[in-house]
């Protein structure tokens, strides 16, 4: 099992807007848990300090303004953060899925990092929510 969690939150405007305030990445800071700051964006990289230390994601699939995956790799383990959005009606059902895979060395340690990263980061769509609300 690589699946790290499956977070669901229904947010009260269009989906254009949930996906503009989704890709807006230098406001990251504002809706994922630990980013203190995005340091750089470009088409396929985004830099950033999180927990006082330098991390990379990379922007590895994207359907704009349907869905967009980032990757980050550090030593034997890899995280890819899938976020979807889809219009419901008024509303949008956005979506985040934690997929996290390790190389060898980390399998024995991977249950208990897989729920680490939960717990860190499970409730970035809730975050994302009373942002993308507050807006408007």
């Amino acid at each position: 099992m690589s699946n790290a969690f499956v977070a669901t939150q229904v947010i009260d405007r269009p989906p254009e807007t949930v996906w503009r305030v989704l890709t807006d990445w230098h406001r990251a800071a504002d809706w994922m848990p630990g980013v203190d700051r995005v340091t750089h964006v470009d088409d396929t990289t985004l830099r950033f300090l999180a927990r006082k230390r330098e991390r990379t994601s990379e922007i590895t699939a994207v359907r704009p303004g349907e869905s967009i995956t980032l990757t980050s790799v550090q030593g034997g383990v890899r995280a890819d953060y899938i976020y979807t959005v889809e219009g419901t009606g008024d509303a949008t059902r956005a979506t985040l899925v934690a997929d996290v895979t390790t190389g060898a060395l980390w399998r024995v340690v991977a249950p208990a990092l897989r729920a680490a990263i939960r717990r860190a980061d499970a409730g970035q769509l809730d975050a994302l929510k009373r942002l993308v609300e507050a807006e408007s």
